[in-house]
């Protein structure tokens, strides 16, 4: 009977927890905008790339729609809030290397998208693309300065 109980709660609990991860995964980029102000300093990173990676989705299926204006728009939000995630992770001094990480990610996906563009719309996505890099250079900065001056110490 003792068994019985534990597992029912087991059950009941991980239904409870998928619903949560399905629930937090659904929220919208504008969802997720409304949120980066007033979240917390040290999870403010991680929300702006989950913005910027469904941005990144966003500007794939504008281009493959044929939706140029709106594809900048999102391109231009990946460049934004990779910028605002860079600022809190070295704000707070945390996930510096994650944040890298994706943008790296996210630059990578940028090139394969700009080769299947026309000629004209690759401009934007090119800038973009440096830009991103530019942000991974400052996290890269900031992450081996540390190191740097801790071997220093």
């Amino acid at each position: 009977m003792h068994r019985l109980v534990i597992s029912k709660f087991v059950v009941v609990l991980a239904l409870a927890l998928a619903s949560a991860y399905v629930t937090a995964k659904e929220e919208t980029v504008d969802e997720l905008k409304a949120r980066v102000e007033s979240a917390r300093p040290d999870d403010r990173a991680d929300l702006c790339i989950r913005i910027a990676q469904q941005q990144l989705r966003n500007a794939d299926k504008f281009y493959s729609d044929g939706n140029a204006d709106q594809a900048r728009a999102a391109v231009d939000d990946i460049v934004g809030y990779s910028e605002k995630a860079r600022d809190a992770a070295k704000q707070a001094k945390k996930r510096l290397k994650n944040v890298e990480i994706n943008v790296r990610k996210m630059a990578e996906k940028l090139r394969d998208i700009r080769r299947t563009l026309a000629f004209d719309d690759q401009p934007p996505v090119e800038q973009a693309i440096r830009r991103l890099e530019d942000i991974r250079t400052a996290l890269l900065k900031e992450m081996f300065a540390k190191d740097a001056a801790e071997e220093k110490k």
